[in-house]
């Protein structure tokens, strides 16, 4: 045979082989699949999902060869099986992209209940594609009203309630349940429910979920939010049972000023879907209807969100929930058809769930209490395992901290009784979680139990609740005061993400302060997995704006009184913002651009002549006010004239962002006209206040928001800095001034002085607290001190979040992980070294992956440790004696492909680095 002929033979092998499928000309996967792939919010294979229209993220492994990404693919489907190769909802096709975060899908449209499948596949800077990653899915909730057949069901308790505080009724809780029978194989269960207040439901006697305070709180005028779950495994062949117990919560409960824009003196209801898929494929739906059946004479007698519960187990049910129940003395429920003006929408955030427990570390007799110590200001519940004597009322009550003499300390309550008290119904061991509120304490008092029983610490246990988000960054240094401030900021975060993002937690308050949240949603970002969170709350705000541009002062409202604060209400403007720069979610600024600009818009109606005559509760609690006030000594024209600017600024940024060009000019203009305004009226031409009075923050908001011409900056930030000495160096700021204060001083180069104010140990500073014993960050500076005790004033909580917001700072300054570009994509590196430290770190799970910045001081050996994630960038400045020379992984430094040299500056080397983990070495002066 010649070589043609040979030639032809292997061509008609291989076309065979090809057309059998055994050789295909298809590029092969080398590289590893993609991991942690998440929709929309970060949400991880849920169900009962919020969005018919979500975004694909997900994240490349950490390799040697993986870089970058040059193109990805997305295969959605409705059956895994039909993955990846005959999508049947929607095939992205491969597209030439390196983007590999809040990939809008664009398939067919999805509907309520449907589950949906999915797949990626990228190819990295070389071109190589990687496997399939595993399939992972989401099941979407009821999205729409018309989906819902169930009724509003409740006992009307409002007609034996007690009279509360203004008009809401203190009502007791209901037991509700439903018997039925079910004859089929059943295949799949769904239970879709909520509540008009907090709710806990069972199948056959088994608890559905772990879930607290369900469904949440949020603007119940105009939204309510359903959960999903799982029942399949509960339910049985033949009778089966459901059991509701319900109480006011937020709806119905006692709130402060209680002027709640929904109706919140009508009775508790539930709303509960059970749809039944049988193996035949029929279907069956239990409905709350007039066919259930509920009573008060159960258990829990009283439970309010302030007040505690009251637990009497002589009224104990045993099988309430299942079907061995005799339910004949029950009272029939009404019903209430569902008003399609509020939206039924499936929770967009996780629920609030026990997190952590805590166990005391000392226990002091006090007269006849025990008082259990655990050691760290927290929120949630007791878990109690006491010995009692039948017919005994078992006392428990809550204090963040004692008094000098080991007394409670509990005026900081004010009017919230935050008690709990169970009566028992036999001799011996009980045991009792409280369900329907929550509490902040450190120490818990317990009267009423048996007095002959050997004292344990087992007897209490703290249930730390808060929503059911993760850590998501960490912080260390070699100084153990700033890392008891870390430790502050987390568990300050902790008490007050129950839900929504509240002031405090234990006080007769533990509303959704616009205020506080807008000062600490960067330091939140950094330390927990919470843009769902953000995201959800952002809603109830939108749903919260008034149409003349109005945000209450909280969120939900309940004060009612449609005004807004300066400072407060530009929540709806700097949340977006900056979540947005931490996430690089642009479909975060599209849900928000429109609240933007209509707060903007109301910025405009209470100036004139652009000076702002809006409300303001101003430089709340700023220390050693002149004036004697809590809006402290800062003009409240000055402070909403400042954010006017700015917020007109934050809109046109976002309006670049989105492609608004006109809005984009018209923003950017009206940003130059108030700021011309401000400077008109509170500057002279030296740069100094005038007109009103002189304070750290006047300097600090003109600074900051770029209110002043290039000829005055100079002058400004010198008096910034006389008024600061004037102090002796020590803050004068509160809530809106304090968050300013490290990033104009930054920008300033000041940073020995920002250090300084952070390590202060006296009067007001971070520290000055933690010598007094804090575990989480105060409302003031001076709530309590050993020398001089509690701060007089009743609105003292030990558990305030807002001044937590320096934690920006240290972990974008000291450990040195800030966004240069949206979302991390290109970060910067650059840790600001000073004494008295000799090393930090930091670690972030940004969008991309994590990323980690840790250094030491040894001698005149600076060395930083750095890890830059996969599809990102790095820009890194090192502190260094640039005559000596740099290390890089214990080598002379040489430029390669992953780690460029950019420029050697005064005392310093600036790096562009990719990918990667790398050890730089340099010696400092």
């Amino acid at each position: 045979m010649n070589k043609k002929s040979i030639f032809n033979s292997y061509i008609i092998v291989f076309l065979s082989l090809l057309s059998l499928g055994f050789i295909s000309c298809e590029e092969q996967p080398v590289l590893e699949s993609a991991s942690e792939l998440t929709i929309s919010e970060g949400f991880k294979n849920p169900l009962g999902f919020y969005n018919a229209s979500p975004t694909f993220s997900w994240k490349l492994p950490v390799s040697e060869n993986i870089k970058s990404q040059s193109a990805y693919q997305i295969v959605v489907a409705s059956n895994p099986d039909l993955l990846p190769d005959n999508a049947d909802l929607w095939d992205s096709k491969k597209q030439e992209k390196d983007k590999s975060v809040w990939i809008k899908y664009q398939g067919k449209q999805l509907q309520s209940r449907q589950k949906v499948y999915w797949q990626v596949k990228y190819w990295n800077q070389d071109k190589e594609a990687s496997n399939w990653s595993d399939i992972n899915h989401f099941e979407l909730g009821l999205l729409n009203n018309s989906d819902w057949q169930a009724k509003w069901v409740g006992l009307n308790t409002a007609k034996d309630s007690i009279k509360g505080r203004g008009k809401v009724l203190i009502h007791k809780p209901q037991y509700l349940r439903k018997r039925f029978e079910l004859t089929d194989d059943l295949a799949v269960a769904r239970l879709y429910i909520t509540a008009k207040g907090v709710f806990d439901v069972s199948v056959n006697g088994e608890n559905v979920s772990d879930d607290a305070m369900s469904p949440g709180f949020t603007t119940y005028d105009k939204r309510i939010e359903t959960l999903t779950y799982n029942v399949t495994n509960l339910i049985e062949s033949g009778q089966n049972a459901i059991g509701v117990e319900l109480a006011s919560g937020w709806y119905s409960g006692r709130l402060l000023w209680g002027t709640t824009p929904w109706d919140n003196t009508i009775s508790p209801k539930i709303l509960c879907q059970l749809e039944l898929e049988m193996k035949d494929g029929s279907r069956k739906i239990i409905i709350s209807d007039e066919s259930w059946k509920g009573t008060t004479n159960g258990p829990l007698q009283f439970s309010e969100i302030y007040d505690g519960e009251i637990y009497n187990a002589n009224l104990n049910m045993p099988n309430w929930t299942t079907i061995n129940f005799d339910d004949k003395n029950w009272t029939k429920v009404e019903v209430e058809n569902i008003d399609n003006t509020i939206k039924l929408e499936p929770k967009r955030h996780t629920t609030v769930k026990g997190k952590i427990k805590l166990k005391p570390t000392k226990i002091t007799k006090k007269e006849e209490a025990l008082i259990f110590d655990l050691n760290q200001n927290m929120v949630g519940v007791p878990l109690v395992k006491v010995p009692m004597k039948k017919g005994d009322t078992l006392k428990i009550r809550f204090a963040e901290m004692l008094s000098p003499d080991d007394t409670f300390y509990t005026k900081n309550y004010r009017s919230a009784h935050s008690t709990d008290y169970y009566i028992a119904s036999k001799d011996g061991e009980i045991e009792y979680m409280p369900k329907f509120t929550f509490h902040g304490f450190r120490f818990v008092e317990l009267t009423g139990f048996d007095a002959s029983k050997k004292v344990s610490k087992d007897w209490v246990t703290g249930v730390v609740q808060y929503s059911d988000f993760d850590d998501n960054g960490t912080f260390t240094s070699s100084h153990p005061k700033l890392n008891q401030l870390q430790s502050n900021i987390v568990w300050g975060l902790r008490g007050n993400f129950l839900d929504i993002p509240t002031d405090c937690p234990q006080r007769n308050e533990r509303l959704g302060w616009t205020g506080d949240a807008q000062v600490f949603g960067p330091t939140s970002m950094f330390n927990a997995d919470v843009y769902k969170f953000w995201a959800s709350w952002l809603q109830s705000v939108r749903e919260a704006q008034l149409e003349d541009g109005t945000i209450p002062w909280t969120v939900p409202d309940t004060r009612g009184n449609k005004i807004a604060s300066s400072g407060w209400g530009d929540v709806g403007t700097i949340i977006p913002w900056k979540i947005y720069m931490r996430t690089g979610d642009i479909g975060f600024l599209e849900d928000n651009f429109e609240m933007m600009t209509q707060w903007v818009a109301h910025h405009e109606l209470k100036s004139k002549n652009y000076i702002s005559n809006m409300m303001s509760f101003s430089d709340w609690l700023q220390p050693y006010p002149e004036s004697g006030k809590n809006t402290g000594d800062t003009s409240r024209n000055l402070i909403g004239t400042a954010f006017f600017a700015h917020s007109a600024k934050l809109t046109a940024q976002a309006a670049e962002v989105l492609g608004k060009t006109a809005e984009q000019k018209k923003y950017e203009e009206l940003y130059k006209t108030v700021a011309k305004a401000f400077d008109n009226k509170f500057f002279d031409e030296s740069g100094a206040v005038k007109g009103v009075a002189e304070t750290q923050t006047s300097y600090l908001l003109a600074l900051a928001f770029n209110l002043l011409p290039e000829n005055k900056i100079k002058n400004a930030q010198t008096n910034l800095l006389r008024k600061l000495k004037d102090a002796d160096n020590h803050l004068r700021t509160g809530f809106l001034g304090t968050p300013l204060l490290s990033r104009v001083l930054d920008d300033m180069g000041e940073t020995d002085l920002i250090y300084k104010l952070i390590f202060n140990e006296t009067y007001p500073s971070w520290f000055y607290s933690i010598n007094q014993g804090a575990t989480t960050i105060w409302e003031r500076w001076n709530s309590y001190s050993k020398a001089e005790g509690y701060n007089p004033m009743s609105m003292n909580s030990l558990n305030h979040y807002a001044y937590g917001a320096i934690g920006e700072w240290m972990y974008e300054r000291i450990a040195g992980i800030a966004p240069l570009e949206a979302g991390y994509k290109t970060i910067e590196i650059a840790p600001q070294v000073r004494q008295p430290l000799t090393a930090a770190s930091a670690t972030l799970n940004t969008p991309y992956g994590k990323v980690s910045s840790s250094w030491e001081i040894k001698g005149n050996i600076f060395q930083l440790h750095v890890t830059v994630p996969p599809n990102t960038s790095a820009k890194i400045i090192l502190p260094s004696d640039t005559a000596k020379p740099l290390e890089l992984d214990g080598a002379t430094f040489q430029e390669n492909a992953s780690v460029k040299l950019v420029d050697i500056g005064n005392n310093l080397f600036e790096l562009e680095v990719q990918p990667g983990s790398y050890t730089f070495q340099s010696s400092i002066k």
